[in-house]
């Protein structure tokens, strides 16, 4: 893609009028997560999500040869948001025991501090 540039003097140039100055903007390549999509797969691969985005990777990789960057991003996208989701599957179980622990240690925080403000209660009290 050319744009055309204003002038300083406000003219906008053109061809005819002289020289132009152009910017040629380069659009950057669409990823198609390939690698991560093949840990994925060969990896941590219940349920198949590493498979479907190993296969979206793929499309991507076809469409951008192709030359359809449009239809490329949309399919490095999806095989994106299919390896997070393949990423983060195996930490679930562990999330139970995350917040179970995270309570605990509340808890036991809480009880510190009235057994803490008990202590000093009495020591105010027997001065």
């Amino acid at each position: 893609q050319e744009y055309l540039l204003p002038r300083v003097d406000g003219k906008a140039d053109s061809p005819t009028a002289g020289g132009h100055n152009t910017i040629v903007l380069q659009a950057e390549p669409p990823k198609d997560h390939i690698i991560w999509s093949l840990c994925s797969f060969f990896y941590f691969n219940p349920m198949c999500l590493g498979l479907a985005a190993l296969i979206f990777s793929i499309k991507s990789r076809d469409r951008k040869v192709v030359g359809d960057l449009e239809g490329a991003r949309h399919y490095g996208a999806t095989a994106r948001y299919l390896n997070i989701a393949q990423s983060a599957k195996p930490l679930i179980p562990f999330l139970p025991l995350l917040l179970l622990l995270q309570h605990c240690s509340f808890c036991h925080l809480i009880k510190m501090i009235k057994k803490k403000l008990e202590i000093s209660n009495l020591a105010i009290k027997m001065d």
